[in-house]
């Protein structure tokens, strides 16, 4: 699996384990959603790290491999 895919599935469900418990709690929603994002913010922050590594990974080899141009190969012949 992608690292990005795991990445973002891991913060998803962070974020709603999160706001469900809040939620159980009897917090406003609106409270609770603020309160998630920003826990599952600073847990990712701290116990990602690895991983945050690989998606930036992923995205530095996206960017340097060439991208086919049509136009361009057109032009060359």
């Amino acid at each position: 699996m992608k690292p990005w895919v795991t990445y973002s599935l891991l913060r998803l469900g962070l974020f709603a384990a999160v706001f469900a418990l809040l939620m159980l709690l009897n917090v406003e929603w609106w409270i609770s959603a603020i309160l998630a994002a920003v826990i599952g913010l600073c847990v990712s922050y701290i116990f990602f790290g690895r991983l945050r590594d690989a998606v930036a990974l992923d995205i530095a080899k996206r960017r340097e491999a060439p991208a086919s141009d049509v136009d361009a190969s057109v032009e060359d012949v």
